[in-house]
């Protein structure tokens, strides 16, 4: 039995051509700036960003901490949406390696606007931890991948600007997000600071993110990446899979969309299912069971049906589509899901 594997974006098997070029990347020591194809990866990445400069990392999660550490002081706040990556899975580091503290505020729909912002800013003083910075999830991953859009994103910028605070993007899934509303990246990120953006979700590496800066920021950011662990030496094998990820993942990531509304409206059809279908605008699904069923009985009962998805609360299942999913398999997924939720 082929698994349908629906438990995230991240699960994706590099290509043939992926595997291909890894095999031939040309390689140097890394820490020393010395690796080719990292250095082709970065310039690419900035100038996809148009930005001065960019840098390599193993993770999202240590984009992310980098850039925190970059944009802050010890002893500061940050504010970001109640469901954040940064506060849920991210292993508090926020306070370990940079000394702050996050200040969650509850977004509408998921979606953090500046008026929600404003009344949570701190400012310098002896009582109280100053706001030292505004982080912004887009796409949201527990808010089931909702799009801030572009004039959101505007006002958050303006007033972070009046108000003197650095703001930082955790673009995760950024090319959904540009996907969905039609728009250049480049126009979607610019008003960031500082933008982190992962190769190995929806534009399927088998590993790495980058984080996009100044020059200045980025030639601190490799001291950061350095005392985290990150330096990787001969990462070109790597980088050579995110080159190919970033130039042709974007282009294909409206059929993973599509397939995740084919999951949506099928759930959403059913009664003993709750799911706000408005929500659903990437590759993300999240549903509820109705009358307390539980969403753990639920995921097993589809692994034994060779549909493998997670739940993300008692009553809670997240779905996720890929380029590894295709049309028919979501078809088949969503038959099953069907089935099963009725079952139980």
């Amino acid at each position: 039995m082929e698994l349908i594997d629906l438990r995230s974006d991240t699960v994706t098997k590099p290509s043939v051509e992926m595997r291909a070029a890894m095999a031939a990347a040309e390689v140097g020591d890394d820490v020393y700036g010395e690796d080719p194809t990292v250095n082709l990866l970065e310039r690419r990445s900035a100038e996809v960003f148009g930005r001065e400069a960019a840098l390599f990392v193993p993770t999202g999660t240590m984009g992310n901490q980098i850039a925190i550490r970059l944009l802050t002081e010890p002893g500061q706040e940050i504010i970001t949406e109640s469901h954040a990556h940064i506060l849920d899975f991210e292993m508090a580091t926020v306070a370990v390696f940079s000394g702050c503290l996050i200040r969650a505020v509850e977004g509408e729909n998921g979606i953090l606007t500046w008026k929600q912002i404003e009344p949570a800013i701190r400012p310098r003083g002896v009582l109280r931890a100053a706001t030292g910075l505004i982080e912004i999830e887009n796409t949201g991953n527990l808010t089931g991948g909702r799009v801030t859009p572009l004039h959101a994103l505007e006002n958050i910028w303006t007033g972070a600007n009046e108000h003197g605070i650095p703001t930082h993007l955790d673009g995760a899934r950024i090319f959904n997000a540009a996907t969905a509303l039609g728009l250049d990246v480049k126009v979607i990120t610019r008003g960031f600071d500082t933008v982190m953006f992962c190769l190995s979700k929806g534009l399927g590496a088998p590993v790495g993110s980058m984080l996009v800066g100044t020059a200045e920021q980025i030639a601190r950011a490799r001291i950061f990446r350095k005392a985290l662990g990150g330096g990787m030496r001969q990462a070109g094998v790597l980088a050579a899979a995110g080159l190919i990820a970033l130039e042709q993942g974007p282009q294909r990531l409206h059929e993973d969309h599509a397939n995740a509304r084919l999951l949506a409206e099928v759930l959403a059809s059913l009664e003993r299912v709750e799911i706000n279908l408005d929500g659903v605008e990437t590759n993300i699904v999240i549903f509820h069971l109705r009358e307390g069923r539980s969403a753990a009985e639920l995921s097993h009962r589809l692994k034994v049906r060779g549909v493998l998805a997670n739940a993300v609360g008692p009553h809670a299942m997240r779905l996720l589509t890929h380029l590894d999913v295709n049309r028919s398999a979501c078809v088949r997924a969503a038959e099953i899901l069907a089935e099963e939720i009725e079952a139980l």
